[in-house]
Formats: C-alpha cells, sequence, structure tokens
C-alpha cells in the first residue's frame, strides 16, 4: 500500500517536472528569464536530484526492487547531484552548471536508453545482468511513466534548470 502511494506520488512530481522544463524551456528560447525562476532555479535543482535519489533509495531498499546495471549506472550521475547542488544553492553559485550539466547529460543518455531496452528488451541483451534484467518495469504510471523515464524527467530537469540559474551569471 505505502509503495503504491510513494510510486503514484514520484509519478505526480514527475508530471510537474515535466511542466517545470518546459517552462525553463520556453524561457530559454525566448531569452527572457524571469528574476524568480532564476533565483529558484538551484533550490529547484537540488529538490529535484534530493527526490530522483530518495525514490531511488527507497523503491531499492524499501519496496525491494532489484535496481539493475543501468539503474546502477543512472544512480552514479544522479546521486553526486544531491551534494554539488546543495553546495551550490548555499553558495549562490551561477556556474554550477559547469559541473552539473555533464553529469546529467550522461545521466540522461543512460536513462534514454533504459527507456529504450524496457520497449525493445532485445536491445539490452549485452548490457543486462540476467538475475537483474534492464527490461523489468517495476512501476508504471499512466501508461508510461517508469523508473528509467523518471530519471530521464529528472535529469531533463536538473539540466534545465542550472541553465536557467546560468542565465543570470554576468559570466556566462
Amino acid at each position: 500500500m505505502l509503495t503504491a502511494v510513494v510510486e503514484r506520488t514520484l509519478a505526480l512530481l514527475a508530471l510537474v517536472a515535466i511542466g517545470v522544463s518546459l517552462s525553463c524551456l520556453v524561457a530559454l528560447v525566448r531569452g527572457r528569464v524571469p528574476e524568480l525562476l532564476r533565483e529558484l532555479a538551484l533550490p529547484l535543482a537540488t529538490a529535484v536530484a534530493v527526490v530522483a535519489t530518495g525514490g531511488s533509495l527507497y523503491l531499492s531498499e524499501v519496496a525491494g526492487y532489484l535496481p539493475c546495471a543501468l539503474c546502477w549506472y543512472q544512480r552514479i550521475a544522479m546521486y553526486p547531484l544531491v551534494v554539488v547542488l546543495g553546495v551550490a544553492t548555499l553558495r549562490r553559485d551561477q556556474a554550477a552548471w559547469t559541473t552539473v550539466a555533464p553529469l546529467t547529460v550522461i545521466g540522461a543518455g543512460i536513462a534514454a536508453w533504459h527507456v529504450a531496452v524496457e520497449r525493445m528488451p532485445a536491445l539490452g541483451s549485452g548490457v543486462c545482468d540476467p538475475s537483474a534484467p534492464c527490461a523489468i518495469r517495476w512501476v508504471e504510471e499512466f501508461g508510461f511513466l517508469t523508473i528509467p523515464t523518471m530519471a530521464l524527467i529528472g535529469f531533463v530537469t536538473i539540466t534545465l534548470l542550472v541553465l536557467i540559474a546560468r542565465s543570470g551569471d554576468p559570466r556566462a
């Protein structure tokens, strides 16, 4: 029961993250970033990283969903973001994107590949451990939000938020 609530909550937060991402994308394309969004960008990016990290730990350690190899690679990219973005938020470091963007781009690439493997399991035959196959969909909310899909949304949202924060940096 609790796991179902957590899964639904994470999926709803992923939908919110899609809305935030679209707003950031529009602001960046138009070249007009509202000051409030710029000020909130790093704390929001930190919150996304904290929720993604906490969610993945809950799903593996409490719900008992066994992480596959691709899940571990995504974790390697996501977990340090909690610290990096937390410190950047405290320091109001608008240049944090130089550290964050490489991790999020790599993480997004792995998550996108994981989504493809979920949809076409034959793609993952060389990467995945048979004892923890990458094609298992432990969570599927609203017909499309799986764990790798939510991770992809998290990486993209964090990337756009640090670019929004960067837009206020006179050195950028």
